[in-house]
């Protein structure tokens, strides 16, 4: 099967910051000239310059062009809870189906998310959370195993991702963006919503002193769940 042209002109950039060849602050080929490079539309060139930059690698900056964005953690002051903790201090009863886990090659995007070389082992671990029985979020997580040599021989009935990693390799440091979204089918299915349903997306990045631990996107249902917390301002 063929790669999109939108995902070559994606993995083209990808090489490039993961190399080293572009770095924090560099300016990116613009529009016109990813169209003339890789022969495509301009639709095509601008569908990959939106994912990277709504997926963090690239930072716009207006009537300047596009650049490579600071990958850099940032300390965030909003409290990273697992969804079971979320569970349990409403009253309501928590549980979980594990879809899958398993060890997996790292390709060029996610070699980028995680700071690992492509093709580098990642464990990755899907799964679905019950409030009273009702599916509230749809977890996709990818792990590194240097990290977190055991993750994938651990029991989630019991302990969460997110519970577990805390003990083993406590966060120090998040990354955080929200979306809205419309579900993949699989997504869908899981959550037993409509491929309508809008739903909420959290992508979350966790670091250690040992360097990024997870990558994690967290989809709810819109009619389901809520995202609040308590932020402190400084005076």
């Amino acid at each position: 099967m063929s790669i999109p042209a939108y995902q070559q002109i994606k993995n083209f950039i990808l090489d490039q910051i993961q190399k080293g060849t572009w770095l924090p602050g560099a300016q990116v080929p613009s529009e016109n000239q990813l169209v003339e490079q890789f022969s495509v539309s301009r639709m095509t060139a601008r569908r990959a310059l939106n994912e990277l930059s709504d997926q963090g690698f690239l930072k716009k900056s207006q009537g300047l062009g596009t650049f490579v964005a600071d990958s850099r953690p940032l300390s965030s002051v909003l409290v990273v809870k697992s969804i079971a903790e979320e569970v349990r201090e409403r009253g309501h009863s928590y549980s979980n189906n594990i879809i899958s886990v398993r060890r997996i090659k790292a390709d060029s995007l996610q070699a980028t998310s995680m700071g690992v070389a492509e093709g580098d082992a990642l464990i990755e671990s899907t799964m679905v959370h019950h409030e009273n029985g009702t599916p509230i979020q749809f977890e996709h997580r990818l792990v590194n195993p240097v990290l977190v040599p055991e993750y994938d021989q651990q029991d989630f009935n019991k302990l969460t991702p997110n519970e577990y990693l805390s003990q083993v390799a406590p966060l120090t440091e998040a990354e955080l963006s929200i979306e809205a979204v419309q579900p993949e089918k699989k997504v869908g299915i899981a959550l037993e919503i409509s491929n309508q349903c809008p739903c909420l997306k959290v992508t979350r990045r966790t670091f250690s002193q040992q360097g990024i631990v997870s990558l994690a996107e967290l989809i709810h249902p819109g009619s389901r769940y809520r995202l609040g917390s308590k932020i402190s301002v400084g005076k």
